[in-house]
C-alpha cells in the first residue's frame, strides 16, 4: 500500500533550488533525480526498519510518498526530518532582506534561493564533511557509499540508511582504513562514533545551541578531523 504525506512549505520555498543545493543529494542515502524532480531518501526510523521516501514539489508544499504504509509515530519522524533536511521552518526574512538592496544578489529572494540541503542529523553531516577533507569528489562519493552499503539498513527496496553511531563505532580502525578507504580520516571516523554513542559529544545539540559563532565554531573543532573548512560548512 502506497501511502503519501503531504508537507506545507513556506512562499519562498523552491524545490528544485533546496534540492540541488548541495553535494550531499549526490551521495547516498539521497538519490535526485533531475528530470522528475524527485529527490529519494531513506529515512532510518530507529526501531523499526528503514522507509524510503521520494520527495516532489506540490502545490504550496512538498508531496511525500512512502515506500510502504507508516504508523502516526512514524509519519511525525519522517516529516520533522523532510522538514528539516529542506530547511522549511528557517526563516529567511533577514537573509532576504540583506542581498535584496545588491542587483548582484536580488534574484536569490526573487528566486527562492538559500536554502541548503542537510541530512536529518547532525551526525551525518558530521560524517560526510570530514570525508570531504583534502580529496576529490569522486573520493568522497566512494567512501561515503562505502559505509552506507556495509552498514546501513535495508529499506524495503533493497536501498539502504545512513549507518547510525552505534554501528560505525562497533567496526575496527582496520575496516575505515582498509574498506572505506578512509586514509588518514579513519581513526576519527571510529572515534566520532564512539564519543557520540558514549554521551561524551552531544553533535544534535549543536541546532539550538546558544554559543556564539565562534564558541560554536571552537567546540565543533574539538572532533577530531575537524578544522575550520568543515567547522565553517557545518554551520551554513
Amino acid at each position: 500500500m502506497v501511502m503519501q504525506l503531504t508537507i506545507p512549505t513556506p512562499s519562498t520555498f523552491n524545490f528544485k533550488r533546496t534540492a540541488k543545493s548541495h553535494g550531499w543529494y549526490d551521495l547516498p542515502p539521497f538519490e535526485l533525480d533531475k528530470e522528475s524532480w524527485t529527490l529519494t531518501r531513506v529515512i532510518d526510523l530507529g526501531r523499526a526498519n528503514p522507509i524510503t521516501v521520494e520527495i516532489k514539489q506540490g502545490k504550496r508544499a512538498v508531496k511525500v510518498k512512502l515506500a510502504r504504509a507508516a504508523g502516526a509515530q512514524a509519519a511525525q519522524k519522517i516529516t520533522r526530518d523532510v522538514r528539516h533536511m529542506l530547511r522549511l521552518d528557517d526563516d529567511m526574512t533577514h537573509f532576504y532582506n540583506a542581498v535584496a538592496g545588491d542587483t548582484g544578489f536580488s534574484w536569490i529572494a526573487s528566486s527562492g534561493a538559500g536554502r541548503l540541503l542537510r541530512a536529518p542529523t547532525v551526525f551525518e553531516d558530521l560524517v560526510k564533511m570530514i570525508c570531504t577533507t583534502n580529496c576529490s569528489w569522486a573520493l568522497t562519493d566512494k567512501m561515503v557509499n562505502c559505509l552506507v552499503d556495509a552498514l546501513g539498513r535495508k529499506s524495503s527496496d533493497g536501498r539502504r540508511s545512513f549507518p547510525t553511531p552505534e554501528a560505525m563505532a562497533s567496526m575496527s580502525e582496520k575496516f575505515y582504513r582498509e574498506e572505506v578507504r578512509a586514509g588518514y580520516r579513519a581513526p576519527y571516523l571510529k572515534e566520532l562514533a564512539e564519543r557520540i554513542v558514549s554521551g561524551e559529544v552531544d553533535a544534535e545539540s549543536w541546532l539550538t545551541s546558544d554559543f556564539p559563532t565562534e564558541d560554536l565554531k571552537r567546540e565543533m573543532k574539538r572532533v577530531k578531523g575537524v578544522g575550520d573548512y568543515a567547522a565553517e560548512n557545518m554551520l551554513k
